[in-house]
């Protein structure tokens, strides 16, 4: 996410950035932001080198003759594959042809960059990112065992390391996830409908999206007559009540566990109920991505609206930084794919997801901000929120 775009040469934030977001893509973030693109870069080579894919880019190889030669799991492997050849050609490391199908070839020495390097530059630019740079790290390490089919990824992740980075990861105080957080209470507190606010949060996870989104509406004096936080995890919800209730303790807040995957009516969730349904970084994991929206308008009111903070693909085919750590996981691998709106599992298109809205229940579907008219110029600006109405 360059201060300067792309096409122009220079700083045109002002001019394609929404004005209440401007502040919090100052130059300070934007570094941080680019140091965190570059270290993943790094990891994905290490990765590269790690899981058997540097010997078998040898010769030229397709993604499925890949894993075969570096004798991966063909059930687990393909996509984080895909996404790790993907990084490394676009770094130019290796080259990359499409022939109807991607097919890649080292060509030349593989450089030595140390992801540490990267790592003590953020930890003197903010080291309050580095609980970013924790988890990818986690993540890079399991590649192999995850990969080989030795350990699950959710074992991996959550396992042996606990909670505890997860924790300073999902926080407010970590600039690089705080901003979807931000980018999301912004969109939700401008497109809620008149009158107090009865919100639905769905992958509540420990509550900091509720935090900065009650935040958002305590500034604008807009009323809250309920907010019901969900997550699948009980552990998650029980930190998350006690995180959000001590920092907005006068909001009527109910909790309730619930899979996405699952109907929402048998979790005790009421029809027409919620002016608001929300999320962040939750809703690209939904296995059925046609489903999880149905059940999101079904607890709307006739009014409501559906805001989900997201990471967004600005063009088809861009491999996203952020799927390090999230390849590694079955439920954002293994999504039912759609053909004109869900080609692949995981993050969509702006197009994509507001034709997913537009194709199950919502209308005046937009992303927010508009990446359309900011991704020529800043091809790394992926942090967006999905805004729609019920139909």
């Amino acid at each position: 996410m360059p201060i300067l775009s792309q096409r122009s040469g220079h700083d045109d934030r002002a001019l394609l950035y929404p004005p209440e977001l401007l502040p919090h893509f100052d130059d300070a973030f934007i570094t941080s932001f680019d140091l965190f693109e570059e270290y993943i870069a790094r990891q994905a080579l290490a990765i590269f080198r790690s899981t058997g894919l540097e010997a078998a880019c040898s010769r030229e190889t397709g993604i499925d003759e890949a894993i075969a030669h570096a004798g991966l799991s063909a059930e687990i492997a393909r996509v984080p594959v895909a996404w790790i050849l993907a990084m490394v050609a676009a770094r130019g490391w290796i080259s990359r042809t499409n022939n109807g199908e991607a097919r890649y070839r080292m060509e030349q020495p593989l450089p030595e960059l140390d992801p540490a390097e990267i790592r003590n530059r953020q930890e003197q630019q903010d080291a309050a990112c580095l609980p970013s740079y924790d988890i990818a790290a986690l993540a890079a390490a399991q590649y192999p065992a995850v990969l080989r089919g030795e350990v699950s990824g959710e074992q991996a992740l959550f396992g042996g390391e606990g909670i505890v980075p997860w924790v300073k990861y999902f926080s407010n105080d970590n600039p690089i996830y705080a901003v979807s957080n931000t980018v999301g209470a912004i969109a939700a507190a401008s497109a809620l409908p008149p009158g107090p606010a009865r919100i639905l949060e769905i992958g509540a996870g420990l509550g900091s999206g509720a935090e900065a989104l009650l935040e958002q509406l305590g500034n604008r004096s807009m009323p809250v007559d309920a907010y019901h936080l969900t997550d699948v995890s009980p552990l998650f919800l029980k930190r998350a009540q006690r995180n959000v209730s001590r920092r907005h303790p006068q909001v009527p807040l109910s909790l309730g566990q619930l899979d996405i995957d699952r109907p929402f009516a048998g979790q005790g969730l009421e029809g027409n109920a919620y002016s608001l349904a929300y999320g962040v970084n939750v809703l690209h994991v939904a296995r059925d991505l046609a489903a999880t929206l149905r059940e999101l308008r079904n607890v709307l009111q006739r009014d409501g609206v559906l805001v989900m903070a997201e990471c967004v693909r600005p063009f088809e085919g861009q491999a996203i930084h952020l799927e390090l750590v999230f390849n590694l996981l079955g439920s954002f691998r293994n999504a039912v794919l759609v053909p004109g709106w869900r080609p692949n599992p995981g993050f969509l298109t702006p197009e994509q997801w507001c034709a997913a809205l537009e194709a199950n229940g919502f209308t005046d579907a937009r992303v927010f901000p508009d990446i359309p008219a900011i991704r020529d110029d800043y091809p790394s600006f992926i942090c967006a929120a999905l805004v729609a109405r019920r139909a």
